[in-house]
């Protein structure tokens, strides 16, 4: 049976863009750091899988050395920087070679409050104004503008903010849900209803395309980004995704760009990811090891165990047919299946791990042996699984030769 039979039932009226912000809000997670050529590297990566933007820091000397190097890279990938809405951020953006920039403001009265509290919105809305046409028309630069909060915002506001920056030239226009607040009901209404926001900006706006930036404080942040891909859908030519490597950025982090990817790949059959997803697995170790960041077993797709197995129910399974416990093989992903022995393994697994190390079938009663040995370890206590070299001494025990 071919896994892809439950997959690909449906479709999108809308061109879907990774817009890959690992190398910026991504590092910005507490106790995580890049060197320039690890950055460089990563970006190639990301260049490979199909991310076709990605987004860079470029205020610090170590980051602008990190952007020189991606740039001489020559990816497919444009490469954008990120900027405050300031003359001076655009121009140490030029000087760092980009010809793309997002500019963030914030769009929620909450933010104002606490940044700019003897502003009016007609100051704000004038300088951000200002920052887009000095990147866009007096510097030829391609703008987005990312609406910092904007799933708290009153859309009265928003909305004008929006068209104020699409005259001035901005492209693009990123919906930020930046504490994770954002719902992905259709019912839900504005501000936090990502659908929602989605319709009301291609209704009222003059904005040429829409970016989702989504925050996992919910957890939902990649059924936000899925959200806003479906709403978008027959509205909109093309729809962004900014997300990140693994989830990694401030707080509880962003939608994970490997499960945005094979969520569109997978369900939705978006085939310009076919033949890249097997470097998922690489390029999330990399990013493991280039930042410091643990990546967890369990993680989905990218994690060590993601397709492991140690239970008797799952092992036996597994080893008669992988899809009774897999939804895709593991190698899809650059992934390895994991059989492992442990409190719950059961004899499958076991007679399963003998075959495999001696290249034997072995006796029921050797099997029952290893079975018992294996038992009376966990008897004790033992709570992680078995290493490959306690298992095969444990062989040597009973007898069986390797």
């Amino acid at each position: 049976m071919d896994y892809m039979e439950y997959f690909g039932k449906l479709s999108l009226k809308v061109e879907p863009i990774i817009d890959d912000t690992t190398l910026r809000d991504g590092v910005q997670m507490p106790g995580l750091a890049v060197s320039p050529e690890d950055a460089a590297e990563i970006a190639r990566l990301l260049d490979e899988i199909g991310v076709e933007r990605i987004e860079l820091h470029h205020f610090h000397d170590a980051d602008k050395k990190a952007a020189r190097l991606i740039h001489d890279l020559g990816l497919n990938a444009r490469i954008a920087g990120w900027c405050r809405a300031l003359r001076e951020d655009i121009d140490d953006a030029i000087d760092c070679g980009f010809e793309e920039v997002g500019i963030s403001h914030p769009v929620s009265h909450i933010h104002f409050r606490a940044k700019w509290p003897d502003k009016s919105e007609d100051d704000l809305l004038r300088r951000v104004v200002d920052a887009v046409e000095y990147a866009a028309k007096d510097h030829g630069l391609r703008v987005f503008v990312h609406g910092e909060d904007s799933t708290r915002a009153n859309w009265e506001f928003e909305r004008r903010f929006i068209n104020a920056v699409a005259e001035a030239g901005a492209e693009c226009y990123r919906i930020c849900d930046t504490v994770g607040i954002g719902l992905s009901d259709p019912a839900a209404p504005l501000p936090n209803g990502i659908p929602a926001k989605v319709k009301a900006i291609k209704a009222e706006t003059k904005i040429e395309s829409i970016e989702i930036h989504a925050h996992d404080d919910f957890g939902n942040a990649v059924e936000n980004t899925m959200a806003a891909i479906r709403a978008a859908s027959g509205l909109w030519d093309k729809v962004y995704a900014s997300t990140t490597f693994l989830g990694i950025g401030e707080r509880a982090g962003n939608a994970e760009t490997e499960k945005v990817i094979m969520n569109l790949y997978l369900h939705y059959g978006v085939k310009k990811y076919e033949g890249k997803t097997g470097l998922l697995k690489r390029l999330a170790d990399l990013i493991g090891r280039a930042t410091g960041y643990v990546i967890p077993p369990n993680k989905a797709i990218v994690g060590d165990y993601a397709f492991a197995h140690e239970s008797g129910i799952h092992t036996h399974g597994v080893l008669r047919d992988p899809l009774t416990y897999e939804p895709y093989p593991p190698e899809l992903v650059g992934n390895k299946r994991r059989l492992t022995i442990g409190k719950h393994s059961g004899r499958a697994i076991i007679r399963f791990k003998i075959k495999s190390l001696t290249g034997r079938e072995p006796s029921d009663e050797q099997v029952a042996a290893v079975v018992s040995r294996v038992k009376a370890i966990y008897s004790g206590g033992r709570k992680a699984s078995l290493r490959e070299e306690e298992f095969k001494r444990i062989l040597n025990e009973v007898g069986i030769e390797i």
